[in-house]
């Protein structure tokens, strides 16, 4: 029963760190106009919020090991919220940027802690449907967005709307602290290894390089689209930006469907074979939507975001069976680092790259970076088959 009121917790968890990440990319069309600055600003502000998730990611192995992962998970999302509510009544760009560091601060610990909790104490399938609640979050960003700006509400409102729904989960976490600290009486959440593991040593482990580079590559493609997929559509194909908000939504939309089956295929399927299957699925959705017919880009951007569904979580439930289980924490900190990193510097390369040739380099960016991350899963994969 209390494994299962913890499940219940961290899902609702998994929902507060989606809300945040699809919401810049579906606003800002309408943000940098409101702020009066260039379009490709909204690279810096997401530059800023992963700059923030890095730090705390990488260093969520000490930090977890000092506190627990419910104490972690609690002071995180009020960070969240707190920024949040910063960014719902920020007139100017520099404030914007001073909120979205406690934003980026809050996000990196608590995914690192709650992705290696249930990494080391749930099934794959679990995996799966904690990260399709993120997708209900993320989903849920630019309908809000979009309702918004359809009801002529400005963008704060939106945001001010989900601060407080992240403060109402703070004090969920509040209430659920003594349920945490039950558990941690029960069985440690502390690594096996008492010392504190050097990151030398953890990147000499065979396929550490490999994973770290391919969750790289995945969140670039995953965060790519989501940043500058409206912006694709209302500069390139002329969809108004409240229309492109409501488009970039079934990509997320596809990421959240995706996640729930994925679910039910994993009792069939490997990690692996999950993995390889999204990839497929991902390039399908690129090439659909580089066809030069105005009714492909729903389906493609659809078909990107299904995708991507399985590719994270798997990948994330297969570290205590590649790395074992005493080094799963600190690897896990090191993955989610460099997943951040891949979505802190590959969104603004791109919007670099289309303000200097245009916006329609976006499917062949998406393209290339899917490439790149296919060849080193796979060499991680030749790496820990001994191990696993």
């Amino acid at each position: 029963m209390l494994t299962l009121l913890l499940l219940i917790i961290i899902y609702f968890a998994f929902i507060s760190l989606g809300l945040p990440d699809s919401m810049l990319g579906s606003a800002w069309p309408s943000m940098y106009i409101t702020l009066k600055v260039p379009l490709h600003y909204a690279g810096f502000v997401s530059m800023i919020i992963y700059c923030g998730s890095i730090i705390s990611s990488i260093f969520s192995e000490k930090i977890i090991r000092r506190f627990s992962t419910g104490t972690v998970t609690m002071i995180s999302v009020f960070l969240t919220a707190a920024a949040l509510f910063g960014f719902s009544v920020s007139g100017s760009f520099v404030f914007l940027c001073l909120c979205a560091i406690p934003l980026g601060l809050g996000a990196g610990t608590v995914d690192a802690a709650l992705n290696n909790y249930v990494a080391l104490h749930y099934k794959s399938r679990h995996m799966s449907w904690l990260h399709c609640f993120w997708g209900i979050g993320a989903s849920s960003g630019p309908i809000i967005i979009s309702y918004c700006l359809s009801q002529r509400h400005s963008w704060n409102l939106a945001y001010r709307t989900v601060s407080i729904i992240q403060f109402c989960l703070v004090l969920l976490l509040i209430i659920s602290l003594p349920l945490w600290k039950k558990k941690m009486s029960r069985e440690s959440e502390r690594p096996e290894k008492s010392e504190t593991i050097k990151y030398s040593k953890l990147l000499k482990i065979a396929g550490v390089k490999e994973v770290l580079s391919a969750f790289f590559c995945y969140c670039a493609i995953e965060f790519t689209t989501g940043l500058w997929g409206a912006s694709f559509l209302v500069m390139e194909r002329g969809i108004p930006p409240e229309t492109a908000a409501k488009w970039v939504s079934l990509y997320y939309i596809g990421i959240t469907f995706g996640r729930f089956i994925s679910g039910f295929i994993t009792m069939k399927l490997t990690n692996r074979r999950m993995i390889r299957l999204g990839q497929v699925i991902i390039g399908c959705g690129i090439i659909i939507m580089i066809l030069p017919f105005a009714n492909t880009l729903l389906p493609g951007f659809f078909m990107i975001g299904l995708g991507c569904a399985p590719i994270f979580p798997s990948l994330i439930h297969e570290t205590p069976v590649n790395f074992g289980r005493e080094y799963s924490q600190a690897i896990m900190g090191l993955q989610v680092g460099s997943a951040y990193i891949g979505s802190t510097i590959m969104p603004p390369v791109f919007g670099w790259i289309a303000s200097f040739l245009s916006f329609r380099m976006f499917p062949v960016f998406i393209g290339f970076v899917l490439i790149i991350m296919i060849i080193l899963i796979e060499a991680l994969n030749r790496k820990t088959n001994n191990r696993t």
